[in-house]
């Protein structure tokens, strides 16, 4: 792995992704950065340049509550 450069977190919680990688990796204002956190607690980045639609959202997320997707909708158009 080669250190391209470091950048510091700002105010909230904002970062900012060095030009060089930027550039490279083309990422742009619609581009998508998914994260993933190891178990040797290193990140993992991935750039997806496109918006993601609601089935590439579908299963990313996770809750310890139990729900009920039809009640989840009716609860939309109510």
């Amino acid at each position: 792995m080669v250190n391209i450069g470091t950048t510091k977190i700002y105010k909230n919680n904002q970062i900012t992704i060095p030009s060089k990688i930027r550039k490279e990796l083309n990422i742009s204002k619609e581009s998508v950065i998914i994260w993933s956190l190891n178990p040797d607690k290193t990140i993992t980045l991935k750039v997806e340049n496109k918006k993601p639609s609601v089935k590439d959202l579908i299963g990313l997320g996770s809750s310890k509550e139990v729900t009920n997707a039809v009640d989840l909708k009716r609860s939309l158009y109510l």
